[in-house]
């Protein structure tokens, strides 16, 4: 059948609950009567207290008809009665009630809300303006928001709900569109373009999409809107589908041993992705399980609401050191719909670690110690066990050793050892059995921590060490080591350079000592074996190549009597003081021009001397005497260690040697007498050609000149 009449509007209010009625001549439509309900909420809800009536009808009888309420605290009577099953003040802002029979299912809402909120949601719904008597609707579509519950099951597509128009017009056509419809996800819900049916073509998901914005208009035949577009509003009712998650695993807490009743260990936190406003999400949690069981199968408990585990144990059950073991496993369960039997369930473990606190001082494992070590020997000589009741690898059980009496010399120390936190006792200085055989060491052990107040370091932790020192054959000692002489080179051989002394440390054997040369690197020396007397047995030359920076350094033996014999060893440095033994040099020898030269400078010639200075620069630079009526060539000097050879005219195409003296600045001076030799070479196309084509001119004169100068000098 058709509309036959239009909407009337009337309203029924009563104290606690507003009532909106549709009256129209429709076709009966299968569902709740009426989808939403607003009541004022009351101060509380009592025990059996009627709500309200809801009328429901599938159309064929309402056979099998059963209903079911978000919230548990409420139930619906066969006949439609909605109570309270118990006293209650909060409920939310809204019950959802899904009715369904063999035919047909649908579900309504109950907005639950204040006073003051009353007239306003109720104008919200029906778009009332002006103050008139009757309301008056803005638009000719009526389109209520819809109410689909999550994962219904099959056959689809299954009719949710209805758009109404007021104003009939023939050939009209409803069309829906929108997020669900021509937008991805697209196709969920489909519109009779006649009758306005809406659909759903598919199960929901509400953790997927929780609300749907659609949009309604009527367009002629032609496409064209007439009328629209209004808004439907799709909502998806949450069910329990989803159990609670531990997402932030894993979850560890410390607590402190002896930590006071009720200290708070951690949080334990669960994940429910159902609908939060609804018990779905409502969450409680309970400890299912704790590993060990003692010294209580209860040490802990965890707040059903919050999560927070804490100690329920006194701080005496809570000792670290009597217990089965430091670490508790604990199963927590997290359940949904406020921890009813229904709810669904999560579980995580929670590792609870005892923390150590230093409330037990290290002793030692008894009060004496020995230890033995040979006089002169360094290292570690004793370890020193102490017990510790605290856990290991912390600082309340790691040992700190101090030496607190009969170390005076420092000739001690001691480490903790750290794999074993024994006490290492070590020799760092020598021990001399002459001078003492015994020692005896007190020593302190404390913690890296300090220890909790009402706890102190007791008898227990100090202990002896006696240390008995075993007396060696000790080798001589040089007096002093090392030693130093300073000689001038060239001393004649057999000359003393220095008597060495060496004395035996073992004063109480009375033993001999004999010595001898250990490393001579030039073999110049000797050394009388019984009275240490060292001599020369070749010249000392300072310019030797086993002389460094003017010092000669030999290693000497003393050798005791002893069995067997201890050896000590002596350096000597001997410094040479340079006298003039050494000549100057000349270089360069060789020289080379060309027959026509315009520079006829030959050459700059340099002397050096082995000698230390002021047996050394500046040098005298001396040309012989030249043959023939004229000269040939000069030289000049440049500076203390340099002259320049100058032609005085070009040659010819030949060798020639120029005889030259340097004379250094010694007292007495030295003087090398010495040639140069000058290649005279053609040049061409800058290309020298000094092969020796002509005879030696003046060569033989040269030689001869030279060696009546030396015969002059001799004289001299």
């Amino acid at each position: 059948r058709h509309l036959t009449s239009l909407f009337l509007f009337w309203f029924f209010f009563s104290p606690q609950v507003l009532l909106l009625a549709w009256a129209e001549d429709l076709e009966c439509v299968p569902g709740f009567q009426q989808k939403v309900f607003y009541i004022e909420k009351p101060f509380e809800f009592t025990e059996d207290q009627l709500v309200l009536n809801l009328k429901f009808d599938d159309c064929k009888g309402n056979h099998k008809l059963n209903f079911e309420v978000s919230n548990p605290d409420f139930t619906v009577e066969g006949d439609g009665s909605l109570v309270a099953l118990k006293n209650i003040s909060e409920v939310g802002r809204a019950l959802f009630v899904r009715a369904h029979s063999e035919h047909a299912e649908d579900t309504a809402e109950i907005v639950i809300v204040g006073a003051n909120e009353k007239h306003g949601a109720l104008k919200e719904l029906l778009k009332l303006e002006g103050n008139a008597g009757i309301p008056r609707q803005k638009r000719a579509i009526l389109a209520t928001p819809i109410l689909i519950p999550e994962n219904q099951r099959p056959p689809f597509p299954r009719q949710v709900g209805k758009v109404i128009r007021s104003e009939g017009t023939e050939g009209a056509k409803f069309r829906l569109s929108g997020k669900g419809v021509d937008q991805d996800p697209k196709g969920i819900f489909r519109i009779n373009e006649v009758t306005g049916d809406v659909s759903v073509t598919r199960t929901l998901d509400r953790e997927v999409i929780a609300n749907y914005e659609l949009e309604v208009e009527v367009t002629d035949l032609s496409g064209k809107t007439i009328d629209g577009p209004v808004r439907l509003d799709i909502s998806v009712i949450d069910q329990n589908d989803n159990r609670p998650m531990f997402k932030e695993g894993p979850y560890v807490g410390h607590v402190m041993e002896g930590s006071p009743t009720g200290t708070t260990v951690m949080r334990m936190t669960a994940f429910d992705a159902d609908d939060i406003s609804t018990d779905n999400a409502l969450l409680r949690y309970n400890i299912l399980k704790q590993t060990p069981t003692k010294p209580s199968p209860n040490m802990f408990y965890i707040d059903p609401e919050k999560g927070d585990i804490v100690t329920v144990v006194s701080p005496v059950l809570l000792d670290r050191e009597t217990m089965e073991s430091p670490k508790y496993e604990l199963v927590i369960e997290a359940k949904d719909m406020g921890g009813l039997d229904v709810g669904l369930t999560g579980t995580a473990t929670a590792t609870i670690l005892i923390d150590d606190k230093n409330d037990h001082p290290p002793e030692f494992t008894k009060k004496e110690f020995q230890a033995t070590v040979k006089e002169g020997v360094t290292g570690v000589i004793v370890n020193l066990t102490v017990g510790d009741r605290d856990d290991p690898v912390t600082g309340a059980w790691r040992a700190v050793y101090t030496i607190i009496n009969g170390n005076p010399g420092q000739s001690f120390e001691i480490h903790t050892n750290p794999q074993t936190n024994e006490g290492m006792l070590s020799v760092v200085k020598p021990l001399d059995y002459e001078i003492s055989a015994f020692h005896t060491l007190l020593i302190k052990v404390e913690n890296e921590d300090p220890l909790i107040p009402d706890i102190a370091y007791g008898p227990s932790s100090t202990a002896t060490v006696q240390i008995t020192v075993e007396d060696v054959n000790e080798g001589p000692v040089f007096h002093p080591n090392p030693m130093t002489v300073t000689k001038q080179e060239n001393i004649p051989i057999g000359s003393v350079v220095l008597t060495v002394n060496a004395t035996d440390p073992d004063t109480l054997q009375h033993q001999t000592i004999r010595y001898s040369v250990h490393k001579d690197p030039a073999g110049w020396l000797e050394i009388n074996p019984t009275n240490g007397t060292i001599g020369t047995t070749a010249v000392l030359d300072r310019e030797s190549p086993y002389v460094q920076d003017n010092v000669y350094t030999a290693l000497f033996l003393a050798i005791d009597s002893g069995n067997p014999p201890a050896t000590g060893t002596g350096t000597l440095h001997i410094t040479l003081e340079d006298v003039n033994d050494n000549v100057p040099s000349l270089y360069p020898t060789l020289a080379k021009v060309c027959d026509d030269a315009k520079d006829l400078r030959v050459v700059v010639l340099g002397a050096s001397d082995k000698d230390l200075h002021p047996n050394t620069d500046p040098f005298k630079f001396e040309l012989s005497k030249q043959s023939g009526p004229e000269k040939l060539w000069r030289i000049n000097k440049l500076n203390n260690t340099h002259a320049q050879v100058i032609l005085l005219q070009n040659l010819k195409k030949a060798n020639y040697n120029i005889p030259i003296s340097v004379t250094d600045s010694g007292k007495p001076p030295l003087t090398n007498n010495t040639e140069l030799k000058l290649q005279v070479c053609t040049c061409k196309k800058s290309k020298m050609d000094c092969s020796a084509t002509d005879a030696l001119h003046i060569s033989l004169t040269l030689i001869l000149l030279s060696l009546l100068s030396l015969l002059c000098k001799s004289f001299a």
